[in-house]
């Protein structure tokens, strides 16, 4: 809480001028003001943690092959945001758990028992999402970021996180994107398939979408999709 300490002073005119003094909780020392500022910051990198959650982890990945094997479903309303929002944060935290766990070992446990400094817990606590990163990111598009921020030469270590993000961001959707392709090419068959029927038996009026739909359903539960698709994702993040 922030005290306010007015004094009455009379001026040469006559008039009263408060003198204002403000003290937060009677901290005086110079350290105690750095610690409430570490505070303040640590409070303010957690409101970005949904953001870290999503940029620097499988996040973005798993979230965008569900939304095409929405779309290409046809199963927009069927299949509520919320359930495929929750299954890919899940599956989120199953696939960085090792990457969590090392961060846990060398940077958190140390950092909390007071063995390393807070700058060595951040450089040790960076390394294994960089290489997390790193290793799902293209040469291509990390080389894009390298030579855009004027950076010529660099190692895995040395790599800013600030060129390794971005890079692992569009590398993740274009990944995203392929899987989404081949995602569609079954249900697109499906869909041209009930599509020639349909003009052949002359059911104009009828939308294909609403036959299709029961065969794309089949299909995708006869193959297992979700299992398949679930151990592909899994798999994708191995290598």
């Amino acid at each position: 809480m922030c005290g306010v300490t007015t004094v009455a002073k009379a001026s040469p005119g006559g008039l009263d001028i408060p003198k204002v003094n403000i003290t937060v909780d009677g901290k005086s020392s110079p350290k105690e003001f750095v610690d409430n500022i570490k505070i303040l910051i640590l409070l303010t990198v957690l409101t970005l943690l949904p953001s870290f959650i999503i940029m620097m982890t499988s996040f973005t990945r798993i979230a965008v092959v569900f939304s095409f094997l929405k779309g290409a479903l046809g199963a927009q309303q069927s299949i509520p945001n919320q359930i495929l929002i929750g299954l890919a944060l899940f599956l989120t935290l199953f696939i960085m758990a090792p990457v969590y766990n090392e961060i846990n070992d060398k940077a958190l446990k140390p950092y909390m028992e007071g063995t390393i400094t807070q700058e060595v817990a951040v450089k040790e606590g960076s390394k294994p999402i960089r290489e997390f990163m790193l290793k799902q990111t293209r040469q291509k598009d990390l080389k894009l970021f390298l030579e855009a921020a004027n950076i010529e030469e660099a190692t895995k270590e040395d790599v800013p996180l600030y060129v390794v993000v971005p890079a692992f961001a569009i590398s993740e959707l274009k990944t995203a994107f392929q899987i989404g392709f081949l995602l569609y090419i079954p249900f697109l068959v499906i869909d041209l398939v009930v599509a020639s029927v349909l003009m052949s038996m002359g059911m104009f009026m009828l939308p294909p979408v609403m036959v299709s739909l029961p065969f794309k359903l089949l299909l995708f539960v006869m193959v297992d999709g979700w299992y398949l698709l679930v151990k592909s994702m899994i798999l994708s993040f191995a290598r």
